[in-house]
């Protein structure tokens, strides 16, 4: 009824948009003939009947409480509510043709609450645009509202039971609190994704890295993944995403990299400005799209998902729901979602296309729990807890500082944090660094060391290897001796001077290495340099051994040779 019209309208021009089977129907539950009438006089007969105050008020004391309680909720929520949620309280709509009606007769044996209303023509369904796409709303006819006798139902004794019976719950909601003595499996929230952001910053302007996606391809991972404080691959992809989120990472022609330009200010801010920068970012973007990060969820592309929206919604919903210092359950939360505002997210059940892990595709409100219900536990379980905003134990959630900052609660927190200097360990030969050193300075000392695969505190070695890494990024022994003065003193370790000292100059006199290397030749300086400066080929090459000669990483050389070949340049194997 009224369908494909925005908000709102009067009676008679609901009766227009209506079904002709349904009109049909409102005729005879209004008493009115309609066998003699043009279409314009049909409806304005049907609406002088439905509007005369005397026929609604007869029609009004045919209801049970129940029917004219939910006429009582529309009235207090100014005439209209989402469908989904008008149906939770009030059950499903069929919505019929002509025979449907004349042999099911639903204005005479309706199915819910809803269905009487709808077929005795007191509320009708329409469609508004919200940020979110078009969703359908159920309303009464604002004319046909203003002469509702109201008065006659108590609204107070409805919203008792209805929320005795938890179908409808309005405004902020007192969660019940759970004792922290009774939580199990506590898992506390802290600030670590700083320090596994600051890690893969630094592999990526070490390195670059190989991504599929929106992931780091497998090989990225195993080489990453021992050296962050959390591991596995959803934290790490989380990063990714993350870091892309901050303008702090780049990917182009399938390898991501550090971004130069902005990655130092992040760097050199205080750890509470670090996590602020990355929530936030988090908060507004849409390139992390926790749907497709849900664990037996598989969306097909094209499903109209907005990312920043949906989390938006959820959080607003944390905001005003939670408490801001007490645990709460995760299960209650979603509940509350559920029967308060379901549609956070989707409007239409029936046009997202999300199978599970059978193959099956999931639709209609009956996948809600499958869908809606795992994302907001998993918006809890992965990313808010990631980023330092919440507590979890077994079913159950608390808000940190940095939460209910985040949320609004409380001004963001401005710790004072005290810094440490690296220290070096003389009988391991390791560089330490906890995670009280300056990210900016953890991230540079990463940059000419070996890392070793441990966690708090980070431990790195300098050696040969690492010295000749640093030159390729232009670090020289000077740079490394400074920065090393700086946290160790002037006097440096014996071992750590000596092997400085040797490479001062690169270290030609004093050491050599052996090594079988694929070098490519050009045939003139300015093939190479056309060949350097093109990133589709540039990706395979390693460090510049002369104006024609330069080095092929390890097991590159069939790419290489293909994108040469693409590239319209000649190649001969010598």
């Amino acid at each position: 009824m009224g369908e494909g019209v925005e908000g709102m309208q009067k009676l008679l021009n609901t009766l227009r948009d209506s079904d002709p089977g349904l009109v049909e129907a409102l005729a005879e539950v209004w008493g009115v003939d309609l066998a003699k009438l043009d279409e314009d006089a049909a409806l304005n007969a049907l609406q002088d009947a439905m509007l005369a105050p005397d026929h609604v008020e007869a029609r009004w004391d045919k209801l049970d409480d129940r029917e004219r309680g939910a006429l009582q909720m529309l009235l207090a929520a100014q005439l209209k509510m989402p469908t989904a949620q008008f149906e939770i309280a009030f059950g499903k709509i069929r919505k019929m043709g002509k025979g449907a009606i004349e042999r099911d007769k639903p204005y005479k044996n309706p199915a819910s609450v809803a269905e009487r209303l709808y077929y005795w023509g007191l509320i009708a369904e329409s469609y508004e645009q919200t940020k979110n796409g078009l969703r359908a709303t159920i309303y009464i006819p604002e004319d046909l509202a203003a002469i509702l006798p109201a008065h006659k139902t108590a609204y107070a004794g409805l919203k008792d039971e209805m929320e005795a019976e938890g179908a409808f719950q309005e405004g902020p909601v007192e969660m019940m609190v759970i004792e922290e003595a009774e939580l199990e499996f506590i898992e506390p929230a802290d600030t670590s994704i700083v320090d596994d952001m600051t890690t893969l910053l630094a592999y990526l302007r070490v390195h670059t890295a190989e991504v599929e996606g929106d992931r780091f391809l497998p090989v990225e991972e195993d080489r990453l993944i021992p050296h962050m404080l959390m591991p596995g691959e959803p934290r790490l992809t989380f990063a990714l995403g993350l870091g892309v989120a901050a303008d702090l990472i780049t990917t182009q022609e399938g390898r991501a990299h550090a971004k130069r330009t902005t990655l130092q200010r992040w760097l050199s801010a205080p750890r509470g400005q670090q996590l602020k920068g990355l929530a936030v970012s988090w908060q507004k973007t849409t390139l992390y799209q926790e749907l497709w990060h849900i664990p037996g969820l598989y969306p097909d592309e094209g499903t109209a998902y907005d990312a920043a929206a949906a989390r938006n919604a959820a959080l607003q919903l944390l905001a005003d729901n939670v408490s801001a210092d007490s645990w709460w359950s995760v299960e209650e939360f979603i509940t509350l979602v559920k029967a308060q505002q379901p549609d956070f997210m989707r409007n239409d059940y029936d046009s997202w296309y999300i199978r599970d892990d059978r193959g099956e595709y999931l639709r209609g409100y009956d996948s809600w729990d499958a869908i809606e219900g795992a994302y907001l536990e998993t918006l809890l379980m992965g990313p808010m807890h990631w980023l330092g905003l919440v507590d979890l134990a077994e079913d159950a959630a608390h808000l940190t500082i940095w939460g209910k900052a985040f949320l609004g609660m409380v001004d963001w927190p401005q710790p004072n944090i005290p810094e440490e200097p690296i220290s070096y360990d003389p009988d391991e030969n390791r560089l330490i660094a906890s995670r009280k050193v300056p990210t900016v300075d953890r991230f540079q000392l990463a940059r000419f060391t070996q890392w070793l695969p441990t966690g708090d505190p980070y431990e790195y070695v300098l050696d040969a290897d690492s010295i000749q890494q640093a030159g390729t990024q232009g670090i020289t022994t000077g740079h490394i001796h400074t920065f090393l003065m700086r946290h160790l003193g002037d006097d440096l370790p014996e071992h750590l001077a000596k092997l400085l000292e040797v490479w001062q100059g690169g270290g030609a006199a004093t050491q050599v290495t052996f090594e079988s290397l694929l070098v490519l030749r050009t045939t003139a300086p300015e093939v190479l340099d056309r060949i350097n400066n093109d990133p589709a080929l540039r990706r395979y090459l390693g460090a510049r051994l002369g104006p024609m000669a330069v080095i092929v990483r390890a097991d590159q050389a069939d790419a290489l040779k293909a994108a040469l070949e693409e590239a319209a340049i000649g190649v001969s194997i010598g």
